[in-house]
């Protein structure tokens, strides 16, 4: 057990031992509340104060099972303390306590549920991008790793109600579940859709059929690793070009080329205007290899008159300098006008 829940429940026991104590004399010998609980207080302390008033046989009896029962309970208080102070438990509760504060004050972050070898691989893409995260894991050995990377954890399981919330799920934007059951997944969905209907949850998928279980649980996504990974196995013999493209555009070692998406805000100066007249290709250098509409639809290889609409997505290709700049330029909200003052004249619309 931890030490720390040692000392808690000694000290609980310890104050019922004083609760006993003082209703034992008041009760036994008739004395006044503070006179009896002034005789339990140094009784329990074993500091060998005389009794307030002469006892009866039966208040010696019960003197002496508060000692028996008092003198074990400090001891083992004192032992708690004393391993708390010598295993560093301290410094960990005073961090620990830091840890939850920082979880406490996330807004629109991701909770990771399981730290294997996927989750640990979801955490670093999370930190590099950066994104805010906190991760649930219920193996203690895997603590230590955690608290190398500096992740912000919680150690419970991803099924509990109460877990979830201490991760502040009513506050997430959403959550992955990749722990090693399918079973856990099935539920860990069920409990989180329950505690955030709005909830965005990517479940992972490992054996056959678990998919259809895990969306019928309210999973927004599932994703299964080893098919995954066969596929791209089988790409690398039958299309070995196509698939060292995809990784330079998609690996984030990749410094000279990678794709990106990128939201639309319903508000922005660009919505209704297509991409030609946006200036996005000119301006940044980036290529848009397709939009996901508001509905769903994905546009591939859009044409130069493809209108944007609000909330659409971008799906860009470029140098990581052109997709920051189209980021920022479209962080910004900047209208065409602008465009046009900023960066020169505007080509004409081939519309």
């Amino acid at each position: 057990m931890d030490p720390v829940r040692h000392l808690r429940i000694s000290i609980i026991v310890l104050l019922v031992l004083v609760t006993i104590g003082t209703a034992g004399y008041n009760l036994i010998e008739g004395w006044r509340v503070m006179d009896s609980l002034y005789m339990t207080v140094i009784t329990l302390a074993t500091v060998g104060f005389r009794e307030i008033q002469p006892l009866s046989d039966a208040g010696k009896i019960f003197t002496m099972l508060l000692i028996i029962f008092g003198v074990s309970v400090i001891g083992y208080i004192v032992g708690s303390l004393a391993q708390i102070m010598f295993e560093g438990q301290f410094q960990r509760i005073v961090g620990r306590k830091k840890v939850e504060k920082k979880i406490e004050a996330l807004r629109n972050h991701y909770i990771v549920c399981g730290f294997g070898r996927i989750g640990s691989l979801i955490c670093k893409e999370f930190a590099a991008k950066p994104l805010p995260f906190v991760v649930i894991e219920k193996s203690a050995d895997v603590l230590p790793k955690l608290e190398e990377d500096r992740y912000l954890f919680i150690h419970g399981e991803a099924t509990d109600d109460e877990t979830l919330l201490k991760a502040g799920i009513k506050r997430a934007k959403g959550l992955v579940s990749v722990v090693a059951s399918d079973t856990e997944n099935v539920y860990i969905t069920l409990t989180a859709r329950g505690l955030n209907p709005d909830l965005y949850i990517l479940a992972r998928s490992g054996e056959e059929g678990s998919e259809l279980k895990l969306k019928r649980a309210g999973a927004s996504k599932v994703v299964s690793p080893y098919m995954i990974g066969g596929g791209r196995m089988a790409q690398a013999i039958l299309r070995p070009n196509v698939v060292d493209f995809i990784e330079i555009a998609t690996g984030r070692e990749h410094l000279e080329l990678q794709m990106e998406e990128i939201l639309i805000p319903e508000d922005s100066g660009f919505v209704g205007q297509n991409l030609l007249s946006s200036g996005f290709r000119k301006e940044t250098g980036a290529m848009i290899v397709g939009i996901k509409k508001v509905d769903g639809t994905m546009v591939f290889n859009p044409e130069s008159h493809t209108r944007i609409g609000g909330n659409d997505t971008l799906i860009v290709l470029g140098e990581p300098s052109a997709i920051s700049k189209m980021e920022d330029l479209i962080q910004c909200g900047i209208c065409t006008e602008e465009v046009i003052t900023r960066y020169g004249k505007k080509e004409d619309d081939e519309e």
